[in-house]
């Protein structure tokens, strides 16, 4: 392992911040899901329940680092989907991308970059306890949410699939016995709608209860195409989500979820922000590249259309003082996307024209089986089953365009993956403050490809390789575990410490333009993590604050560098050696008075590239050991405070701002000095008007309003560099209306 230079004093610093700040005000974790009490005594915070052991718990109790997002503040701050919860979050990071099947979240510094539907992601998406296997089916609008959790670190035992790093764990509201509704119509700047509207409550009394709520939403987009005059990079969603809750008896319950999703987005394939050449910026004209660019001049159009579909049922069956849960779920997803691979308008000598094509169809069947004992016993325990089975077919064109011919090439592949799993972890109560804490997971793993592509030119062309076809298979064992122990200095403070060893399964660099050298298997990527924290409430319930310390090391890593294909640079999987993530977190919230709020958290990450392996054939610079993770600022801190003010006629105003800021982020683990993004701020406020007892609620919202630009992604082409324009890239307004009835 290499030492890097001040990484130990700059670690220590960090402690020494974060214990000072631990030991004077307060620490900031978990914006509003803790909300006052709404009774006449003294203000004091809801305790939050979370699932990030497999059953549910106190936040404060549970030995792991989590953090909580409330869903309705979430749905009142206009943020709908996982890409923007990464602002409230310091630890959580997201790359986007021109298609949701290029994203990737990653969660202290670590994550996956892959188009590839060979590789698993490093963070897990669990919606409803349901894992989604590829992370672009995350990327739906969330409807009726509950929570979202954020379980950082290695939650390989009792998570398993693709939580080597982490785990994004989503819970949507559960219908009412009361019947209730709502509708939500909300307007933004940019021409922005979104309207949702949901009714539940009992269908047979004591029996059967229901909901759905549904979502429709468009967005023009904050891009000007100059080709034609048109605003891209919007949206168009409509979906819908229900739930039937059947309980026959006392012990049995039987939860039905079926959720449906359509969006279409036509966000452009990068906006150029520099042109590395004089040619290149005159054939970009009228187009200006600069730092701050939102202005395209392609002419294929860049779009993407995308379904997201699934049905899970979920049983829940008490045995006596024991609970058994069966979760059965499939999942199908189906993503078109059209792209401009050159991003100008027209076809030169100099630039000939390329523009892809490639269909997604990918389904996914899981079965989970748990088993918990009775708390308050010596041994307490969750044991369980689980098998994923997940089928990818994909098709990718290609069409090269240049002012003397047409190529073409084809490629047809798929992936087939199936993983068993028997896990468990323990929680042994030496005494009422002393608990030990052990879990192990087995995990197999079998996953196949086959690949072909054909191609009208049998030599090599720009971007297009010549005919191929491959095929081949893997199966691993791996193992994964905790062991830790929890003591509680008192009976509001608790610390634990633990060892956590991840594992993600095999995978194949399966994408259009596979040679043969892509098809050796690449290996597991496992870790080992060290976690010391704390949790403490104070003042009465006042005040929460959580502190964590990590160190992680992660082996054969899974990662994407450069290499040259087909005379274009492109990103290559392979197993990048080993990396390092290390840092302290902070969560704290503080209910200051009946009125005041405040909340936030504080994150230092120092996650670097320890030992790298150099591909043969790189075509960047290997010289990047000591480097920092991609997508992973080393400070991001979120800061919030909410403020109500109830008047005499029975009318609440409700006023509230948050900011956010990170350090310097690089977007580009060969450390391209052109793809950082430099340290930035964003601050947001509203004030609402609302009357609870008739149900209503107006908000007038302001997000950036400091007009801070600034790219979500930084990445480079043969001949500039492109970005990414987020949402709010720039200051926009929006009000809400809300109406329960």
């Amino acid at each position: 392992m290499n030492n890097f230079p001040g990484a130990g004093h700059s670690l220590a610093q960090a402690i020494r911040a974060a214990g000072w700040i631990f030991t004077g005000l307060a620490a900031l974790p978990l914006p509003s899901a803790f909300a006052a009490d709404s009774s006449d005594q003294e203000p004091t915070l809801k305790s939050v329940t979370v699932t990030a052991t497999r059953r549910e718990e106190s936040l404060q109790k549970v030995p792991v680092a989590v953090s909580v997002i409330d869903g309705e503040q979430l749905e009142r701050d206009n943020r709908n989907g996982v890409a923007s919860i990464v602002q409230q979050v310091p630890s959580l990071n997201f790359r986007t991308g021109a298609s949701n099947k290029d994203t990737s979240l990653f969660v202290r510094g670590v994550g996956t970059i892959s188009t590839s539907p060979g590789v698993e992601p490093t963070v897990a998406t669990v919606i409803d306890g349901v894992v989604y296997a590829r992370p672009g089916q995350a990327t739906l609008d969330l409807l009726d949410l509950q929570r979202v959790e954020v379980l950082r670190g290695p939650q390989g035992t009792l998570f398993g699939k693709n939580a080597s790093a982490g785990v994004l764990n989503i819970t949507s509201k559960a219908p009412t016995a009361e019947t209730h509704g709502y509708i939500d119509q909300a307007y933004y700047s940019g021409n922005e709608s979104r309207t949702r509207f949901g009714i539940g409550g009992s269908l047979i009394p004591d029996t059967l209860k229901g909901s759905i709520s549904t979502l429709f939403g468009t967005y023009d987009g904050n891009v000007d195409k100059q080709h034609n005059g048109q605003e891209v990079n919007g949206y168009n969603h409509r979906g819908a989500r229900g739930k039937l809750e059947f309980t026959p008896n006392d012990d049995v319950t039987f939860t039905l979820i079926a959720d449906y999703m359509q969006s279409h987005d036509d966000g452009p394939n990068g906006v150029v922000s520099q042109s590395l050449t004089p040619a290149f910026a005159n054939a970009l004209s009228p187009v200006n590249a600069t730092a701050h660019n939102r202005d395209i001049n392609t002419d294929t159009r860049s779009h993407v259309e995308d379904v997201n579909k699934g049905l899970s049922g979920q049983l829940d069956w008490q045995l006596g003082d024991f609970k058994l849960t069966s979760i059965t779920a499939w999942r199908g997803w189906d993503n078109t996307q059209y792209q401009d691979g050159d991003r100008l308008g027209t076809v030169t000598a100099a630039f000939p024209g390329t523009a892809d094509k490639g269909d997604l169809a990918f389904d996914q069947y899981s079965q989970e089986l748990r088993l918990a004992s009775p708390k308050g016993e010596f041994l307490e325990y969750v044991a369980g089953l689980f098998y994923m089975h997940g089928k990818d077919d994909e098709t990718y064109q290609r069409t090269l365009t240049t002012t003397t011919r047409t190529d073409r090439g084809v490629a047809d592949y798929s992936t087939a993956s199936d993983s068993y799993a028997v896990f468990g972890e323990s929680t042994l109560n030496f005494t009422s403050d002393f608990r030990g804490i052990a879990g192990l997971r087995y995990t197999h793993d079998d996953l196949e490809y086959d690949h072909r592509r054909v191609s009208t030119s049998a030599a090599t062309v720009s971007g297009i390789q010549p005919a191929t076809s491959s095929s081949g298979s893997v199966d691993e064992d791996g193992w994964s575990g905790r062991l830790g122990v929890q003591y509680d200095l008192s009976d509001t403070v608790t610390t634990y410490l633990t060892y956590s060893r991840g594992y993600k399964g095999p995978a194949y660099n399966v994408f259009f333009n596979m040679q043969p050298r892509d098809t050796e298997a690449l290996k597991p990527e496992t870790s080992n993590t060290w976690e010391a924290g704390i949790k403490a409430t104070s003042w009465n319930n006042r005040l929460t604050t959580n502190l964590a310390v990590f160190h992680s090391e992660y082996d054969n890593y899974q990662a994407n560098f450069f290499d040259t294909v087909a005379g274009q640079v492109v990103t290559r999987l392979i197993n990048a050696g080993s990396v390092i993530s290390e840092g302290v977190e902070l969560d704290y919230a503080l209910q200051a008075t009946q009125q005041l709020k405040f909340s936030g958290a504080l994150a230092y990450t120092r996650a670097r590239i320890d030992e790298f392996a150099c591909p043969a054939g790189a075509a960047a610079s290997c010289n990047v050991n000591g480097k920092p993770l991609p997508f992973s600022p080393d400070w991001k801190s979120y800061v919030r405070a909410d403020y109500s003010i109830p008047l005499d006629n029975g009318l609440d105003i409700e006023l509230g701002t948050d900011y956010s800021w990170q350090s310097e982020v690089q977007y580009d683990i060969s450390q391209n000095r052109d793809t950082k993004q430099g340290a930035y701020g964003l601050w947001n406020a509203s004030v609402a008007l609302a009357d609870y007892s008739n149900g209503w609620r107006v908000a007038l919202l302001g997000k950036n309003l400091a007009d801070k630009s600034y790219s979500s992604l930084l990445a480079s082409g043969d001949s500039y560099i492109y970005r990414a324009v987020p949402r709010d890239d720039e200051r926009y307004f929006g009000v809400q209306l809300r109406k329960d009835f």
